[in-house]
């Protein structure tokens, strides 16, 4: 089936000397992976290497076939062009982070309109805005809205979040947040990212916060790897 549609670039390997596979987040199709045979050797032609960078918005016209099998392009442009993602060391580094996540939390071939709209309003918000530092931390909490596990506020006011049932509750056990780090956690629930810059982390704060939530992907994804570019991004932003 010929189709054409946005999409959100996750990830890219290199296939032998002169290919490349990429995977994309698409708004009609859910995931599809691609192969993009000759596209390193090819130097003139429309589809370049440069489109499928971390995060990249695109659209494309693509040959999609049965779930599963390696789909192929047929056309394609930048749908919404970044300024500084690919320039700004601290936003390149959460876009390959996030892109990475993402590769390994979506697995649906099939449509979600408002987890598309979500990742590409926030990336364009991420492009436009200087105070980043607390980004990817609200990103991946609401992402969990869109992947089902959003925790439940209803009893807030306890002492522990229990990570595997998604909760606030009295009594601690062995995946429960608490204290100072509970405290942190907080802040990020029920906001947008336009106040994200109101919310107050030091460096150690942000750590705690990062590793909490990379945590309550591993136990909630079946098969979430965590990402090789964590270190990386806790380094640029420490």
């Amino acid at each position: 089936m010929i189709e054409t549609t946005k999409a959100i670039v996750l990830n890219t390997i290199k296939y032998g000397d002169t290919s490349l596979i990429t995977t994309c987040y698409t708004q009609k199709s859910g995931v599809k992976t691609y192969m993009l045979r000759g596209v390193l050797k090819a130097k003139k032609a429309k589809i370049k290497p440069a489109y499928f960078q971390p995060l990249m918005q695109l659209n494309l016209t693509a040959n999609h076939n049965n779930k599963g099998n390696l789909n192929s392009i047929r056309d394609l442009e930048v749908s919404n062009f970044y300024n500084a993602i690919y320039t700004d060391i601290k936003k390149q580094t959460i876009a390959l982070f996030l892109a990475e996540i993402l590769y390994h939390s979506i697995r649906e071939e099939e449509q979600n309109s408002n987890l598309f709209q979500y990742l590409e309003s926030s990336f364009l918000w991420l492009d436009a805005h200087d105070n980043i530092s607390n980004f990817h931390l609200l990103f991946l909490l609401n992402l969990t809205k869109y992947l089902g596990f959003y925790p439940e506020t209803g009893n807030i006011g306890n002492s522990y979040f229990d990570l595997l049932e998604g909760k606030f509750i009295k009594h601690h056990n062995y995946n429960t947040v608490s204290g100072d780090n509970l405290v942190q956690f907080k802040k990020l629930l029920g906001i947008n990212f336009d106040v994200i810059h109101q919310v107050n982390f030091n460096a150690e704060n942000r750590q705690a916060v990062l590793s909490i939530l990379v945590q309550y992907f591993e136990l909630h994804l079946d098969g979430f790897k965590k990402p090789k570019s964590l270190e990386i991004l806790k380094s640029v932003f420490s």
